[in-house]
């Protein structure tokens, strides 16, 4: 894990655009579109959850839909382990398990295809960021489906107000996370 002061976090954080009133008034955006417009900063991104994994044993990484699924894939690839993507209803073919979650403005499901996480894999989940936690504990809930070890939940950007962290907790996963912002 790279400590604090380590200049790559400061350039991540700093390639997060904010967005103020998106996606409704009061709301203080944070997008992460803009590191990957930045390829130093989408790199230094990789490298990092690389360096955190590398010796982990990882069998899967797998993203969830869309930004997750942007930066999980290059780490299996690194990792020379498999990727499975995690996506809403209806964008797999063939046998999918899925799990429900809901959201601050509704409720929404994650599937993946059934037999690509099996038994006993050791996997980590990645997502851009972590606000409330609803998304990634459906992910946790999904692996715990099909019996997977969760090595660790992984997100650039945690959004600590919203309290995600604490749901992941109560499932007794680890979040890592590379930059913090205090922002609604």
């Amino acid at each position: 894990m790279p400590p604090a002061d380590d200049p790559r976090l400061r350039h991540i954080s700093d390639s997060i655009r904010s967005i103020p009133n998106w996606p409704k008034e009061g709301i203080l955006f944070q997008d992460i579109t803009t590191t990957l417009l930045d390829p130093v900063a989408f790199g230094h991104c990789v490298d990092i959850l690389y360096e955190r994994y590398k010796d982990q044993k990882v069998d899967v990484v797998a993203g969830f839909e869309a930004r997750g699924l942007i930066f999980g894939a290059p780490l299996a690839l690194r990792l020379k382990c498999a990727f499975v993507p995690l996506r809403k209803p209806k964008k797999l073919p063939g046998e999918t398990i899925g799990e429900e979650y809901t959201l601050e403005y509704g409720s929404d499901r994650i599937e993946m295809h059934v037999g690509h996480v099996k038994e006993g894999n050791r996997v980590v989940l990645v997502d851009d960021l972590i606000a409330t936690g609803g998304t990634m504990v459906a992910g946790i809930k999904l692996m715990k489906k099909v019996k997977a070890d969760i090595v660790e939940a992984a997100c650039i950007l945690e959004l600590p107000l919203l309290k995600g962290k604490d749901k992941l907790v109560e499932h007794q996963v680890g979040l890592y996370t590379m930059v913090e912002k205090d922002v609604l």
